[in-house]
Parts: structure tokens; sequence; C-alpha cells
């Protein structure tokens, strides 16, 4: 691919929907950004993100945001014991919102891409994450990407193509790319193995289920009927 079609920088986390973005659009990538802020599970899932990344060749930085697990308030951030187990539902899953915590990252790679002269700002919220973070929405990424575009010389401009999908169909893309989703992160809770219960859990495995691709559960399927 011609170097001058390189034009993104990622977002990247080492979970399912920023790995698979990273193979999808590796040949446009310049940089994988990834952040610790903190979270119970950035040990587990930031080691994946730069593996990843090298193995693409795709340079890759961890940015220390410290002061989001001094300042916000999440469950996210509070320990593996705040963590709810069951369902992905809003109720159950709100405590998990880390405020703003998009805006934030993106605004940072923003500044990032303006600063080595790309145009695009890569990122993989998808359509279950709707109802529960506010800053996964399509209307949120439609505003940002406004003012992405508004605040920078180079009229930056936010790629988001999973906004309106599912992770089922996520998987999917993946493993027609060839992804090996043992190599990715989802649990919340962040202990040595995946807990099974908390609702990235069993969010991930329905997603796996419904795309065919036990091969990759590392956890025993729940009740899911």
């Amino acid at each position: 691919m011609d170097k001058n079609m390189k034009d993104s920088v990622i977002i990247v986390s080492g979970g399912m929907d920023s790995i698979t973005l990273l193979y999808d659009k590796k040949d446009t990538i310049v940089l994988g950004i990834s952040f610790d802020y903190g979270s119970n599970h950035n040990h587990n899932e930031l080691p994946l993100a730069r593996m990843h990344c090298e193995r693409l060749g795709i340079p890759h930085i961890t940015i220390d945001l410290t002061f989001i697990h001094e300042h916000f308030k999440s469950s996210l951030l509070r320990g593996a014991d705040t963590i709810p187990d069951g369902s992905y539902s809003e109720e159950n899953m709100k405590s998990t919102v880390v405020p703003f915590r998009n805006g934030i990252m993106l605004s940072i790679a923003a500044g990032i891409a303006e600063s080595k002269g790309l145009t695009k700002l890569l990122i993989a919220n998808h359509g279950g994450d709707h109802t529960i973070y506010p800053d996964c929405r399509p209307d949120f990424i439609h505003a940002m990407d406004y003012a992405v575009a508004k605040g920078t010389f180079a009229h930056l401009h936010i790629v988001a193509p999973y906004t309106n999908i599912s992770k089922t169909d996520i998987v999917r893309r993946g493993l027609a790319l060839g992804i090996d989703y043992a190599e990715t992160w989802s649990c919340y809770k962040g202990g040595d193995t995946p807990c099974g219960t908390c609702s990235t859990c069993i969010e991930r495995q329905q997603a796996l289920h419904e795309a065919e691709a036990l091969p990759h559960l590392s956890f025993p399927l729940p009740d899911i009927s």
C-alpha cells in the first residue's frame, strides 16, 4: 500500500473490538495509542494491545492518564469486588462508566494525529454500548467528529465504523480477518483469568457463541438461552 494512504491513529485497548478494528484498518494506521487510566483490567489489556501492534509492524505508545483513577468515580477503577455480575444492561453496567473517557482519549489522539500530519482517528465503539455509555453513542461520535474537525488545521475526522453494529457482527468480521480472540481481553474484574460472570465476560461469550466461534472461549459458556 502507498505510504501516503497511511493517515490514521487508532485508540487500541487490547479488547475484542479495538483489536478487530486494528486488523480491519491496519493498512491505514500509522500509530496505535493505548491509555493507562488505572482501570481494574489495564494490566490485562495493554500488553495485548502492544503485542498486536508489534505483530502488524505498527508503532505503539501508552499514555499515562493516572489522574482518571485518582479523581473520577467508576467501579471500573475501584477493584474487582465493585464490578457487578450479570447481564449487560443499563442499570447493571452504569457503575462501570468512566466519565467522558472516550472524549478525553479522542482529544489526546487528535492532538497527536495533528502533530504527525495525520487526518483520521479510529475508535471501536459499537452498537451494544449505546444505552450504557454516553460517549459511545452515535450523537456523541458525530459531535466529537465536528469538534475535532473544527479544532484542527487538518480538519481531522473520527472514523468509527462499528458504531451501529453489534459485537457479534464485529466478531464475525474479526474471524474473517483471522483474529484469534483468545489473544484479547474482556473481563472488567482484571484477575489472572476471566471471571466468566461479569457483564463483559457474558457479552463476550454471547458474541462468540452467536458467531459460532466457540474455540475462542477461554471459560465455560453460561446458559444464555
